[in-house]
Parts: C-alpha cells; sequence; structure tokens
C-alpha cells in the first residue's frame, strides 16, 4: 500500500487522514498555510446526523465532538425586515443537527493525527502527470514530490483538480459580507435579541441579513446579496467604515437592531463571493488522483459543505482500506458514490440559495424549515 498523498488541511484531507491512520496507512498532509493559527477558521457548522457525524464516528471522534457542540445553537428563527418573528423554533436538544465551530472541529481532527502527518507552509505551484499513475507536486519554494496515491482537498481553487478537470468555479451571482459583533449580550442587547439563541434570517427577495449566535455572546453575521461581481468591486473594503455604511444602505428602512449587524461590527466586514462548480461535476477515471470536498463539488453555502467533505474524506478512506492493493479499484468505487451524492447535494444547495434570495423569500425558505422540522426531509 502506497502512502497517500493529500494536499488540503481543511476538514475532508483530516478526515482522511485521521482514518486511514486508525487502520494503520500511512499518509502526509501538504497545507499551504504556515501554522494551524495562520487563518480563523470560520464560524459555525451544524453537523448532520447522515455524513458529517457519520464521518465523525468513523474516525472515531465522537466523544471529542460531543464536547465541543454549542448547546442551544440548533435553535432557528425567522425575521420580517421591521423585526417581527415570522418562525421561532427553538433547539430540541435532539442533536440531529449540533453547531460546533468550525475551528474546535478541526482542532480535534488536527489533535488526533500522529506528529509529522501535516507539511505546513508547503504551497503547491503546480501539479503534473508522469504517467503510470505518477504525479510530482512542484511547491513554490521548487522543492518537489512524486506519489502514486494522489488527494486534492485543496478547496475551491484546487491546484489538483486541473489533473482530472478542465472545470472552474464561476460566480453565481450573489455574494455574503462577513462580520461579528462581540460581548453582543451586554454591547448591543437588542441584536441580540433579534438573533435569538441559534440562527436567524429576515430575508426578502434579493437581499437578506442571516446570523449565528456563537458561544460567548458572539454573533455572527453574512449579509446576503445579490448584485453583480462589479457591484461589489466598487466598494472599498479596505475602508472599513466606508463599507459599513454602503452594505447598510441597501437595508434602509430596516430594523435597527438588525442593520446594526451591519453597522457595528467589530471586525472589518469581509466579501465572501459565491463561485461554484457545475451542479453535474464530475470526470474520468485518471489513474492515481482523486478530489474531495470543494476541490471535487463546489456549491453554493447551504450547510452541507463541511458535511460532504468530512463524509467525502471517511468514504474515500474505507475504500482504500477495503481495497489496499488496489487503488484504482479504490478510487473508482469511491467516484461511483461520489458523483450522484455531489451531485444531488450542489442540486439542493442551489434551490436553497433561490429559496433564501429568491422571489418568495422569506417565505419559501420558511416553508422549507417546516418540512425539516417535521422530518419530510433534510
Amino acid at each position: 500500500m502506497p502512502p497517500v498523498t493529500i494536499v488540503g488541511a481543511g476538514l475532508g484531507g483530516l478526515t482522511l487522514a485521521r482514518i486511514l491512520h486508525l487502520h494503520g496507512i500511512p499518509a502526509t498532509i501538504y497545507e499551504a498555510d504556515a501554522s494551524a493559527e495562520t487563518r480563523t477558521q470560520g464560524g459555525q457548522l451544524d453537523i448532520h446526523e447522515h455524513d458529517g457525524q457519520v464521518a465523525l464516528e468513523a474516525a472515531g471522534l465522537t466523544d471529542e465532538f460531543r464536547a465541543i457542540i454549542h448547546e442551544g445553537g440548533q435553535a432557528t428563527r425567522a425575521l420580517d425586515q421591521h423585526g417581527a418573528i415570522l418562525l421561532d423554533k427553538p433547539d430540541d436538544g435532539s442533536h440531529g443537527r449540533p453547531e460546533v465551530l468550525r475551528g474546535d472541529l478541526r482542532r480535534i481532527l488536527l489533535q488526533s493525527l500522529p506528529d509529522g502527518t501535516i507539511q505546513w507552509g508547503r504551497k503547491i505551484a503546480s501539479a503534473q502527470s508522469l504517467g503510470d499513475g505518477l504525479h510530482e507536486l512542484t511547491f513554490t519554494d521548487g522543492s518537489t514530490v512524486t506519489t502514486s496515491l494522489l488527494v486534492g482537498a485543496d478547496g475551491a481553487w484546487s491546484k489538483i483538480r486541473p489533473l482530472l478537470s478542465d472545470a472552474k468555479p464561476e460566480y453565481v451571482g450573489s455574494s455574503f459580507i462577513e462580520t461579528y459583533l462581540y460581548d453582543a449580550d451586554e454591547r448591543h442587547p437588542a441584536s441580540a435579541e433579534a438573533v435569538g439563541d441559534g440562527a436567524m434570517f429576515a430575508l426578502v427577495p434579493g437581499k437578506g441579513i442571516a446570523a449565528h449566535r456563537e458561544a460567548g455572546g458572539v454573533l455572527h453575521t453574512y449579509v446576503q446579496m445579490i448584485r453583480s461581481a462589479e457591484w461589489f468591486a466598487s466598494i472599498d473594503f479596505s475602508d472599513a467604515a466606508a463599507a459599513k455604511a454602503r452594505i447598510a444602505a441597501e437595508f434602509d428602512g430596516w430594523a435597527p437592531a438588525l442593520t446594526a449587524l451591519i453597522t457595528d461590527s467589530d471586525t472589518p466586514p469581509v466579501l465572501r463571493t459565491i463561485n461554484t462548480l457545475p451542479t453535474e461535476h464530475q470526470w474520468d477515471r485518471v489513474p492515481g488522483v482523486t478530489l474531495l470536498g470543494d476541490a471535487a463539488h463546489l456549491a453554493p453555502p447551504a450547510g452541507e459543505g463541511a458535511n460532504l467533505a468530512m463524509f467525502d474524506g471517511a468514504e474515500l478512506a474505507k475504500a482504500i482500506i477495503a481495497n489496499p492493493n488496489d487503488i484504482e479499484a479504490a478510487l473508482a468505487a469511491y467516484e461511483a458514490a461520489l458523483f450522484p451524492r455531489s451531485q444531488s447535494s450542489a442540486a439542493d444547495a442551489h434551490k436553497i440559495l433561490d429559496l433564501c434570495l429568491g422571489d418568495n423569500a422569506p417565505y419559501s425558505l420558511i416553508d422549507f424549515f417546516a418540512g425539516v422540522f417535521d422530518g419530510k426531509h433534510e
């Protein structure tokens, strides 16, 4: 069994390496970041019973996962633009979709790996096929590595994807702007009350304000807007005050408790453009290489990206473990299940983006939530 070379120390790559380690299969992860602390790791994730939690169980990390759950974080509410409550569903304590911080989840995965598994500060410059299932990675420092089993777990702008596919992410026509309020219960009580205990959505066709309550009185907001890339490019996000004022102006007349999530942000607003791969993205089998997570199936944010990446990592590990002497059979089996799974999820993610920002918002999303709470769909 050759060592497995993984590019990218995100949740999917880490899950793959962890499960392989449990079964005595060596793996090395090459990560561009200089250390685990180089970048903040985003906000809360709801980890689902049918994929993310399955992956963590396969990784032997269920107890560690339960220890980082934000109790009460499954609560969901929808407001109109004036702050009136349209839907209010408390956390039922079921842990069907418990909330955890991405950084905490990544930490327990990192801590589960042997020292030396991750080579930090190894940024890929290029990857090329050498034939016969061999691939060479060239790093920005000029060094190279040759591998007979390469996994691209390197996200939206994957340097490994071109070995398999010509597809490139494209802008979907909407973007999110990320802001934070800290010590919200003390410093921003009206906004804290509006957001509630978990997730809050205040949406109208074409735009909205969504926020999560995180541990420690943190309100993490994603302002969602359908606008052209040029419209966002006209905003100078290096001028935090001007950028906040420009975004807030699009919500003139909304409840002050909601617009304060933008104007009072304790951090500079960060633009998150929404780019996706084609919903039907797949590739022909190429010996010695495959993809997982956003590198394979980048879709709009809909609560599934992290779950799918970890599930991909777990399923790929299981395929390798089941076929240690026939890597091509392992990769073919993995991809045969990956493609329909990821295509279905991507289609659903585009639907959820439309539920949030389409012509029937917010009632389209409220109807969707009603189905989730009634168990009619995941």
